[in-house]
């Protein structure tokens, strides 16, 4: 019997529901109104209860029993989203079976199958939706839902052929045909609605594919047969056997449908035992309860009996718990067990049959001899004196028969003396051994188990008895004040053993993080959810196994909820009250989180109504009051827990509510709307209002790009762009479009780099709207957004001349901050082609216009500042033009400029350029210190090109301060993160330092090859700034190779690498680089007795210098030269 006030299920014959208390109804057997359970006389026809009815009476009442099931009374007539199991059977071949009977006759027959088809459907909760005239179609999981929906169908689907088969044999035996029905089963999210029928009656209505699923599997199914989908087997599989029948076409599914069919009972009966099949993940995390429970079994086993309950919600570990602590203990207690399953309320006694037979040994192959014979040699070897027990314990086991004089006796009398025999037995075999028994999710024990336990608690005090118990926090019991009960609460996972656990199941990689992240946020550590969502992802083919850990093969920004979590938390919320429930669902369309004025104002009901509904789901654990200043503030306990709650709400009906709940904000918040943008946009873009959806979303995507929060920036504009199309279209639309895109274009930029191809679509698009519009500021912002996508994509010449036309467009418009953009530009790409001495021309231009204090970069492309773009830039042509002291302040000029602006970008950026300097100059502790601060914020915040810029340098120092294998490590850590951001800018210089690492480590051979690719780069897109060092670091590791050529062949290739590399720097005007190459060539003319060569081009460079005498390079330069002059 289903409460239809909290939907708990209840053994068939009660007044009142075992949860809540509330009466049950009475169906009146003349007219069906339903009457209070203690009337005595129907209210709606006058007849009196216990009664016969009249005879045209029970002919209505027969036609009534197969009816489909009324549902129970709904608030929401609309509807709402939910994953179900449908079940379609139908009697095989009826139309033959009644072709030439009369319809009396044939309705004899079939309706009493039907009537058992319903039955068993209506024993495992389900719900019969249609009855046609020779089968049923039946829903589990709706209109209450079910944590083991697809069990509860197979069960019903298991007994219907059962009762049929039972009922074929009585059609023979009366001569006539028997009947066979076909099962169809499948599992999948449903829209259900009730609806009212002419009759009065309310019925419960699925649409969605899956229904129809069902009943196409129904019709392939054999005669006497039950076909099941995949979604099914994945969910059963273990619980029931199974045999695979393969692919089938079917009609309006394009992808065949993997059916298996359903041979009878599996081995497995709970969670916990299929887990065991499939293999225990890591058990982590709860080494005080089992110390608790330790303790508790050591006294136990001296004669003090004890209870240990563990509370605790669905999936945090009660039974895993249980199991680990049972295996530590197995050699020297008896252990029982006797789990509840959910569908287990409507048959008593369930649990303690199975702990009987697993006390006996009996097993399902055991005849009725045998099974006494196994109870009676137990009970007379334990204690001749129990065996008056023994016919109690028959008639419990189903072994009494029917003409047992027991049954005679007074049921109630009958009962206590079973669970007397039950309790003599238990505490007599504890006399021989500890015992330890098992009663597992008591919140689905039977009234008649939980009468014996607690029987059996008052008793075993002063035995050797350890009781084990577990439940969710829903259930009680009357055992709390014993001396010998303690109480576990179970909380989930804590970070730390979440992660263990998680990293014993995906593996140690880097880059499962995010994924590891994701997982623990959404389950906030319960083990059950983390391991169906990593099961979830292997199946739906997001990840693959690879060696001890696993591989993604999908990006995941959010993650499914599988269909075990699903049914589980759909279970407790479908049990609230039809007004609590559609309260909670409203709760999370607002959001996890949400203060009390909101909830008012969206949810139209007295404040006293809503304190109460809010109390009511504090005390059942949805949400929880949550410290805030000023209004009070509630958040969902478990944020499945709301999602599975939003997602039940139909989409359209969401759509409103989002509108509703935009609206509630911007009346509570007029005066601070900016600091509710991010939950205007949410609940704007998914409403049906497409204005205020692209209104909001793009502030708040400029507002996170303010912020440096450039992922959400980039998922807020696209959104914004996608509702956008909704708009008509027009110079309005094309504008907005524009700006939309150039805010994208630089949240990209941040979040990937400058190189993205989504930052290229984004600013070629709105350059292709410029064309539609005469707006030239705006299309300035668009020309300079391309350019730094050219550059950093090492398309310098597009770049180049792209800066030049950006240049002459700034001195068109008054905006000195598009002037210093576009010497920026301009001089950065004539830095990247070796022109050192225009880039600085340009660079200096650029910081003449920059103005301290207006600070305005954030207003123009907050990407990065430009101001200290133009510094940086700055800083590195003065390095290469040969003035390192000036490029050294220049740059530490940049940093404090970045450090005050505090734009994060910025300073990961200006860091990362600090190495670059550091480097040049061979400061490797600097270097290593500036690449470790760049690191820190760009692993923070995601800003993927300047931290694999940043690791190769730290790569280089740490080499360069012998750690050679660390540092090689690191800088190929560093090509990694580099190449998935598309980038074709500044390989060149990587190379170089992996080839001088490589150097350093005698590793000739990958050295050459390094610089043989960086050369081959340097040809291909122009990048040169750098071009002088690459040829003559090959000329260096040409002198270091040890093969059996000449000695003159080998310094011959060096030298010319050396003189060519010399002549480059010289073209440029890089004297630093000449410097160095100029050193190398000395030292080889040195040792080919050509030392008055060699002093003489060493010298003059050196003496062309006025400053970085402290460097090394030119403290190497002095050193040769003064050997040279002796």
């Amino acid at each position: 019997m289903l409460c239809a006030k909290c939907k708990t299920e209840n053994p068939e014959g009660l007044k009142f529901c075992n949860e809540c208390g509330t009466p049950f109804k009475t169906p009146c057997a003349s007219c069906g109104f339903e009457n209070a359970s203690a009337a005595k006389f129907c209210g709606q026809c006058g007849a009196a209860f216990g009664a016969p009815a009249a005879a045209a009476s029970e002919k209505k009442s027969d036609q009534t029993q197969i009816r489909p099931t009324d549902a129970p009374a709904a608030e929401n007539l609309d509807g709402e989203r939910k994953t179900v199991t449908a079940l379609f059977a139908d009697i095989k071949g009826s139309m033959d079976l009644i072709e030439d009977l009369d319809p009396e006759e044939a309705r004899a027959i079939v309706d009493p199958a039907l009537k058992l088809m319903m039955e068993s459907v209506q024993r495992y909760g389900g719900y019969v939706a249609q009855s046609t005239g020779d089968g049923i179609f039946a829903l589990f999981g709706a209109p209450v839902a079910h944590e083991d929906h697809p069990q509860r169908a197979l069960f019903a689907a298991l007994r219907m052929q059962e009762e049929l088969r039972r009922y074929s044999n009585q059609l023979r035996e009366q001569g006539r045909a028997p009947l066979s029905i076909r099962v169809g089963v499948n599992t999948g999210e449903v829209v259900v609605r009730t609806i009212t029928t002419g009759e009065g009656h309310t019925e419960y209505l699925p649409i969605g594919h899956s229904t129809s699923l069902a009943s196409r599997l129904q019709a392939l199914a054999a005669p006497g047969a039950i076909a099941i989908s995949d979604s099914v087997r994945k969910l059963v599989e273990g619980y029931f056997a199974l045999k695979a029948l393969g692919p089938a076409r079917i009609k309006g599914v394009s992808e065949p449908v993997h059916i298996s069919e359903v041979t009878g009972i599996g081995p497995l009966r709970t969670r916990i035992q299929r887990a065991a099949s499939l293999g225990y993940t890591k058990f982590v995390g709860r080494e005080r309860e089992i110390e608790t429970l330790q303790n508790a079994a050591e006294l136990a086993k001296q004669g003090h009996g004890q209870i240990v309950a563990v509370m605790a919600e669905p999936g945090v570990g009660k039974s895993r718990l249980f199991y680990e602590f049972k295996v530590k203990r197995q050699s020297d207690w008896m252990v029982l067990e006797a789990p509840s399953v959910s569908h287990g309320r409507a048959s008593a006694f369930l649990p303690l049959i199975d702990l009987l037979w697993a006390y006996f040994k009996i097993t399902l192959d055991d005849n009725e001899p045998t099974r006494r014979e196994k109870i009676t040699s137990r009970v007379v070897a334990l204690d001749r004196s129990s065996e008056d027990a023994l016919p109690y314990l028959f008639v419990l086991l189903g072994l009494g028969g029917a003409n047992n004089p027991i049954m005679e006796v007074d049921p109630q009398t009958r009962k206590r003396r079973v669970f007397d025999a039950i309790k003599r037995v238990l505490l007599r075999e504890s006399l021989d051994q500890p015992l330890m028994v098992v009663f597992e999710d008591l919140h689905w024990v039977d009234v008649e188990t939980q009468a014996f336990l607690d029987l059996l608690a008052d008793r075993i005090g002063t035995s050797r008895i350890l009781m084990l118990v577990s439940y969710r926090p829903e259930y009680s019991h009357p055992w709390n004040g014993k001396t010998y009960y303690t109480q576990l609460r179970l909380d989930p996972l804590g970070r730390e053993s979440a992660d263990e656990m998680l990293a014993a199941l995906l593996g140690d990689g880097q880059d499962l993080v995010p994924l590891k992240r994701l997982i623990i946020e959404k389950t906030e550590g319960n083990p059950l959810f983390m391991e169906e969502i990593y099961q979830a992802l292997i199946e739906e083919g997001a990840m693959v196994r690879d060696g001890a850990g696993v591989k993604l093969v999908k990006s995941l920004n959010q993650l499914k909820i599988p269909p075990t979590v699903q049914g589980i938390l759909a279970s407790r919320i479908d049990r609230l009250p039809v007004g609590e429930k559609d309260f909670l669902q409203k709760l999370a369309v607002i959001g996890k989180e949400f203060p009390f004025a909101l909830a008012r104002k969206v949810i139209n009901r007295p404040d006293d109504e809503l304190d109460k509904m809010l109390d009511h789901l504090q005390l059942a654990e949805f949400i929880y009051e949550q410290p805030a200043a000023g209004e009070v503030e509630y958040t969902f306990k478990h944020a499945l827990t709301r999602d599975v709650a939003y997602n039940s709400v139909l989409v359209e009906r969401r759509k409103v509510l989002h509108e509703r709940i935009g609206a509630a904000l911007e009346s509570l918040y007029t005066v601070s709307l900016d600091d509710h943008l991010a939950e205007l946009a949410h609940h704007y873009a998914s409403s049906s209002d497409a204005r205020k959806a692209v209104e909001y979303l793009g502030r708040a995507a400029a507002q996170a790009g303010r912020r440096t929060a450039h992922n959400q920036a980039v998922t807020y504009v696209t959104s914004a762009i996608e509702r956008l199309r909704e708009w008509p279209a027009g110079a309005e639309r094309t504008q907005k479009e524009i700006a939309l895109q150039l805010t994208k274009g630089t949240a990209v930029e941040a979040t990937f780099s400058q190189a993205a191809p989504e930052a290229e679509k984004a600013y070629s698009r709105a350059y292709e709207l410029c064309g539609e519009i005469d707006d030239q500021p705006q299309l300035f912002r668009v020309m300079s957004g391309l350019w730094a996508v050219y550059h950093v994509q090492a398309k310098f010449e597009s770049a180049h001349e792209l800066a030049v036309k950006l240049l002459a467009l700034a001195e068109s418009l008054p905006y000195s901050l598009f002037r210093l953009a576009a010497h920026e530009a301009l001089g950065a790409s004539l830095l990247w082609i070796g022109n050192f001495a225009s880039a600085r021309e340009h660079l200096e231009q650029g910081s003449s216009f920059y103005d301290p204090q207006k600070r305005r970069a954030k207003s123009f492309r907050y990407i990065q500042d430009p101001g200290v773009d133009c510094l940086a830039f700055t800083a590195l042509t003065l390095w290469y033009l040969g003035y390192p002291d000036q490029a050294c302040r220049k740059i530490d000029e940049a940093i404090a400029l970045a450090r005050e602006l505090a734009h994060t970008y910025t300073l990961g950026y200006v860091f990362a350029h600090a190495a670059h300097i550091q480097y040049f100059c061979r400061r490797e502790q600097a270097a290593r210190e500036s690449a470790e601060c760049a690191i820190e914020i760009c692993s923070k915040h995601g800003f993927a090109f300047f931290l694999g810029l940043a690791k190769v340098y730290r790569g280089w120092a740490l080499a360069q301060q012998g750690q050679n294998e660390e540092g090689i490590a690191e800088i190929l850590q560093g090509f990694d993160i580099y190449r998935t951001t598309s980038s074709g800018i500044n390989w060149p210089t990587h190379l170089i330092l992996l080839a001088e690492t490589h150097a350093r480590m005698g590793r000739i051979a990958e050295g050459l090859k390094a610089v043989q690719e960086a050369l081959t780069v340097v040809e291909k897109t122009g990048e040169r700034w750098n071009e002088a060092e690459v040829h003559r670091l090959k000329g260096i590791l040409e002198l270091r190779q040890k093969d059996s050529r000449l000695r003159i062949e080998i310094e011959s290739p060096a030298e010319q690498h050396f003189r060519k590399a010399i002549g480059v720097a010289r073209k440029q005007g890089a004297k630093s680089w000449e410097l160095r190459a100029t050193a190398s060539l000395a030292r080889l003319l040195r040792d080919t007795n050509r030392r008055d060569e060699a002093r003489t081009m060493l010298s003059e460079i050196y003496n062309w210098f006025t400053e970085g005498f402290d460097t090394a390079d030119l403290k190497d330069a002095k050193a040769l030269l003064d050997e040279l002059s002796v």
